[in-house]
């Protein structure tokens, strides 16, 4: 028994622009094997984004297929002010920074309207304009003042971004733009809201407190964004607060130094993996592909050792959102995530947990023992019963070489996990006992074309159903 035709156990998340919002173009990034549409709210407005999310559910619909919506915070944007004209600046050349917002840029004066900012600067601080273009060295620091010297030289124009590596910038994480975008993406169903520049905990307790204000009566994940150095420092206790993880290596490597990043996603992704927890490996996969047909051999190594680290997904950002070739870009993806799957290491994590703590030890010790059983069993599947979708993320923790069908009452639950790697989903009724389970289950996978009479499956759930982290139920079952 196999994953659904086109499809890979490595999940592919798309981001949905101009290349792509078109319901046909929707529907090829499908057929290829989008399973999750981001939607960026930096770029477009709220009326796009809400005809976006309906047509990637109606092409999803057509196709009888699952996707989930990912709706990407914009985060707090630290840009310059207006400059009069473009600016040429040297090695040696010296700037000041002053909090105010009329334009600007005569006598190297520049507009830069951040109190949080000039707080977090002293002397030494590094500046970065231009995603890293141009840089340059805090000499002295006053109230709404800074006096810095250019060490790579460039031209800078009006509303360039500004990254301050190293500084922790408090309460920026949510912006009022965020709250109001978290709760239109709520109103549009989306499954997952993910937070850029996390920089601990906290911040992922501020955008629940705003997701559950929206509609108390919907689960909507939350995405952690890794993109600052503060986040890597508090990796763990991000990681106990969110759903998933991104290892947004944009920012990240503007924050730290681009020869950290491999290093430091090895280690997200490991940590994330020994807890269960799904993670996306975002930012230039296939860069190339943007104007090019067919990806470089760089970024073709680059997608198979994310995979083969454990990542449970991977990103398609310009790629698919303003590029030439969205569609290949996904079937180059499944592709590379076909051949690489063939040579992973099942069981990823074979040490005993050591940073973080089991979340359910009795869940996460049916799961572990459930895939065990499965390969000694000679199944031919994993079937997990689960409400809110715990009990088949542990299951898919251990990467086994077993299909995993998560059955669930819970639609929510049920989009949700198009991103766990190696996870699909089918909606079941209901049920009280487990006799009612194993038949509906039985059912549903004999329907869907899972399984047939005759095989051997084994499974995983909790009864009573209708809560988390209950899984209190293992079954080495025949159809």
């Amino acid at each position: 028994m196999q994953t659904a035709p086109g499809r890979v156990r490595t999940k592919i998340v798309c981001t949905i622009g101009p290349s792509s919002r078109e319901p046909s173009a929707l529907r090829a990034l499908l057929e290829e094997g989008m399973s999750v549409a981001r939607v960026n709210y930096s770029h477009g407005t709220r009326p796009e984004h809400a005809e976006t999310i309906a047509r990637a559910r109606e092409a999803a619909d057509a196709l009888e297929q699952t996707v989930a919506v990912m709706a990407d915070l914009q985060g707090p944007k630290i840009r310059l002010g207006t400059l009069v004209r473009p600016l040429d600046v040297a090695v040696g050349d010296r700037l000041t920074l002053v909090d105010r917002p009329e334009a600007g840029g005569e006598d190297g004066v520049l507009p830069f309207p951040h109190p949080e900012v000039y707080g977090a600067l002293r002397p030494g601080s590094r500046l970065l304009f231009d995603d890293g273009a141009i840089e340059a060295v805090a000499r002295s620091v006053a109230a709404g003042r800074a006096a810095v010297e250019v060490v790579v030289g460039g031209r800078l124009s009006s509303h360039k971004g500004v990254a301050v590596p190293g500084a922790t910038l408090r309460g920026a994480a949510l912006t009022d733009k965020d709250k109001g975008d978290a709760a239109h993406a709520v109103a549009c169903g989306a499954d997952f809201v993910a937070l850029s520049f996390v920089q601990s905990a906290r911040d992922l307790e501020d955008l629940r407190a705003v997701l559950d204000a929206s509609d108390p009566r919907r689960s909507v994940g939350i995405v952690a964004k890794i993109e600052t150095r503060a986040a890597l420092d508090h990796l763990d206790d991000i990681l106990r607060a969110a759903d998933a993880v991104m290892v947004a290596r944009g920012d990240l490597g503007i924050e730290i130094t681009p020869q950290e990043v491999p290093v430091h996603q090895k280690e997200i992704i490991r940590r994330a993996n020994r807890i269960g927890l799904p993670v996306i490996t975002a930012t230039q996969m296939l860069q190339s592909m943007v104007e090019n047909p067919r990806p470089t051999r760089a970024e073709a190594s680059d997608v198979a050792n994310a995979i083969l680290d454990g990542t449970d997904a991977v990103m398609l950002s310009a790629e698919t959102a303003v590029g030439k070739y969205p569609r290949e870009a996904v079937a180059m993806m499944r592709e590379i995530a076909a051949i690489a799957e063939t040579q992973m290491v099942y069981r990823v994590h074979e040490s005993p947990f050591g940073e973080i703590e089991h979340a359910q030890p009795i869940a996460d010790a049916i799961s572990d023992a459930t895939v065990r059983i499965a390969e000694e069993a000679g199944a031919c599947l994993i079937a997990t019963s689960t409400w809110s979708g715990y009990t088949a993320r542990q299951v898919a923790r251990e990467r086994p070489r077993l299909p995993i069908v998560a059955l669930t009452p819970n639609e929510s639950t049920r989009r949700r996990l198009a991103l766990s790697w190696g996870v699909q989903s089918l909606l079941i009724p209901q049920y009280a006992s487990t006799d009612d389970m194993l038949d509906l289950v039985s059912d549903a996978l004999r329907a869907s074309g899972w399984a047939e009479s005759g095989d051997v499956i084994v499974v995983s759930g909790g009864i009573p159903v209708g809560g988390g982290g209950k899984t209190n139920f293992l079954k080495v079952h025949q159809l």
